[in-house]
């Protein structure tokens, strides 16, 4: 079966079993360059969800250190790694949970010099940011790019994402350029509800894995909202 060894099989014995996915798919997942721009709230789920999964390489962007504030929500954090750079702090989670994979790390935050040399070298991009400069930034490049990603945001109780493919509508097309100042205040003064974190990042992740198989159903021309105050989920259609 491809070149998977025997510890191999038993880890991804789960998907191998799903018809749909199988041995072919477990290789495509193996073969992914996936690269998750935040290692926060939304990264740190996504980061070990494609772990666990074995994406074969997995690139990390932040230039951030791990604060105690962060714990609350950012799983791929613990205490001990307080005061770290959240690049290292992930990919040694990462590595413990599933040591066939390849991580690289970008311990920089992303600006406009060096966006499109980072993005040129993955298949697909995970947007786990917090800001609307970087959000943008992310879009435009993988746009001017032709690369697929996933957008995903949260606030409070609320969160919302979609996945963009080539063609299909992006963050521009759907909200426009950022908002005016104060309209939407930071997460570091508004809150935020920590599992929401990981119920959006797991989905987020789920596309990729969905974007590396052909399975299913990407969420193009879309925008899916939930509020975990009432558990209502929303799929609005938008064009492109």
């Amino acid at each position: 079966m491809a070149d998977f060894t025997e510890e191999e099989l038993r880890r991804y014995n789960r998907h191998i079993l799903l018809e749909e996915c199988g041995v072919a798919g477990q290789e495509k997942i193996r073969q992914g360059r996936v690269l998750v721009v935040g290692a926060g709230g939304l990264g740190s789920p996504v980061l070990m969800y494609l772990a666990a999964a074995g994406v074969g390489t997995i690139g990390i962007v932040d230039g951030d250190v791990v604060d105690v504030s962060n714990l609350q929500r950012q799983i791929a954090h613990t205490t001990v790694g307080v005061g770290t750079s959240k690049t290292c702090s992930a990919a040694e989670r990462m590595k413990a949970l599933n040591p066939h994979v390849r991580v690289e790390e970008h311990n920089c935050f992303l600006t406009p010099d060096n966006v499109d040399g980072i993005v040129s070298g993955y298949d697909f991009i995970v947007d786990g940011t917090d800001n609307f400069d970087t959000k943008l930034l992310i879009n435009d490049a993988c746009v001017a790019a032709g690369k697929p990603f996933s957008h995903g945001a949260l606030l409070r109780f609320e969160a919302h994402t979609f996945t963009h493919l080539p063609g299909t509508a992006d963050f521009r097309t759907i909200f426009g350029d950022q908002p005016p100042a104060g309209v939407v205040p930071p997460a570091s003064e508004a809150g935020v509800f920590g599992a929401i974190a990981g119920m959006l990042g797991t989905i987020q992740a789920a596309e990729v894995l969905k974007y590396l198989t052909g399975i299913g159903e990407l969420l193009t021309n879309q925008l899916l909202t939930f509020d975990a105050r009432t558990m209502d989920f929303r799929k609005l259609k938008v064009k492109s």
